[in-house]
């Protein structure tokens, strides 16, 4: 399975959008951080996951949720 995640910063009004296939690996890391990207935006809170069969079709929703409309829908997480 692949996730699709959202994690919204509990301190910054900053949202990120992303893909793995071993999500609590990942959002430990964005709250650890160590990923460049997150790093200042520390701690986080897990708000959304969608799992897909292949890289293929999530990676289709992440570039949705990265879209205007994407963006319109993470607002009303």
């Amino acid at each position: 399975m692949v996730y699709v995640y959202v994690i919204r910063s509990q301190t910054r009004n900053y949202n990120y959008v992303g893909i793995s296939s071993e999500l609590e690996v990942r959002v430990e890391r964005h709250n650890k951080g160590q990923n460049k990207t997150t790093k200042s935006y520390t701690p986080f809170d897990l708000i959304y996951t969608k799992a897909f069969p292949n890289h293929a079709d999530a990676r289709v929703h992440e570039k949705f949720l990265k879209s205007g409309k994407g963006r319109a829908f993470i607002k009303t997480l």
